[in-house]
């Protein structure tokens, strides 16, 4: 087991990986440096193994999908993972290394929003995403993280070891964020300076099409992980429209004593039913989830475990 292993996923980054691993090697000289390349055309493997890294493959494209193989190959006391593009200094990594190591953090945010993100990114939509992301997540899941989708994070071997990746793209920092505080795991924030990608490197970010998968996985994952808030909230909605539709008809049966419009009644009853579905089901899948947080705790246990075990063996 290493005792800091970093972590680089990359596709395409030639031009930054060679730095991007120097840097980190100087400012973490006990760490192992992994670069996973996910089918990059540009030499980018290459220029990694000769600056010193371990580098290993994924075939199958996406950065989720990176970061599942790299979290379940790689063994650490304490994870740091960073992005190729040479964005994030390599200075404010013994911090978050330390505390994981040294205070039991189980998730370090490279804090970028809290710096020179807004000045130094060139892309305004980016900026507007990425705080529209922070308000939601901090809203929906009362939470108090400072950035929710920076690809510069640390991490604690009970956190690696137990968090299940299901994005495949861009959208897995959103969900780590999110796991992270569902699970009521310590969060720590570190600022950091945020540097633009140099002259010729180009985001694989699509500002609209990543932008979408983002905030439906926040959706997602609200309807996942608060199944009650979800669904009582839809069921308000259709509580509403249902009273909507049915007190005119209501009151012209109390002045007339007749009802006109029954297609109108009909829709109303059928609405207010679908209301009612709607919270029963939040309150059955809320009783679920319970329980799976009650067999996480045990599994967290297990993990725990099983790295104290390695523990004892170095």
């Amino acid at each position: 087991m290493d005792t800091i292993a970093v972590l680089i996923p990359c596709y395409n980054e030639s031009q930054t990986i060679a730095k991007v691993v120097r840097d980190i090697s100087a400012a973490l000289p006990e760490a192992v440096v992994y670069v996973y390349d996910n089918n990059s055309t540009d030499g980018t493997g290459d220029l990694a193994r000769a600056a010193g890294a371990i580098v290993r493959q994924e075939y199958k494209q996406g950065k989720g999908n990176v970061i599942r193989r790299m979290l379940r190959e790689v063994d650490a006391r304490c994870y740091l993972m960073l992005d190729g593009d040479d964005t994030y200094p390599a200075s404010a990594a013994p911090e978050m290394a330390r505390l994981v190591l040294e205070q039991g953090a189980d998730m370090v945010v490279g804090d970028r929003l809290s710096s020179t993100y807004f000045q130094e990114n060139k892309r305004p939509f980016h900026n507007f995403g990425n705080s529209l992301v922070r308000s939601s997540i901090n809203c929906l899941f009362h939470s108090e993280i400072k950035d929710i989708m920076t690809g510069y994070r640390a991490f604690s071997y009970q956190f690696v070891k137990t968090f299940p990746v299901l994005s495949a793209g861009f959208e897995i920092e959103t969900e780590m964020s999110i796991h992270a505080v569902d699970k009521k795991m310590y969060v720590e924030n570190v600022v950091v300076d945020y540097r633009d990608r140099p002259e010729g490197s180009t985001s694989k970010l699509n500002t609209y099409s990543d932008g979408i998968r983002v905030l439906m996985t926040i959706l997602r994952l609200f309807r996942l992980y608060r199944p009650f808030r979800f669904f009582g909230l839809l069921a308000l909605v259709l509580t509403l429209i249902s009273l909507v539709l049915f007190i005119p008809i209501l009151v012209t049966y109390f002045h007339t004593g007749l009802v006109p419009r029954f297609p109108t009644l009909i829709v109303s009853g059928f609405t207010m039913l679908a209301a009612l579905v709607s919270l029963f089901s939040g309150l059955l899948l809320d009783n679920l989830r319970q329980k799976d947080c009650r067999d996480f705790e045990f599994k967290l246990q297990q993990v725990h475990n099983q790295y104290m075990r390695c523990e004892d063996k170095r």
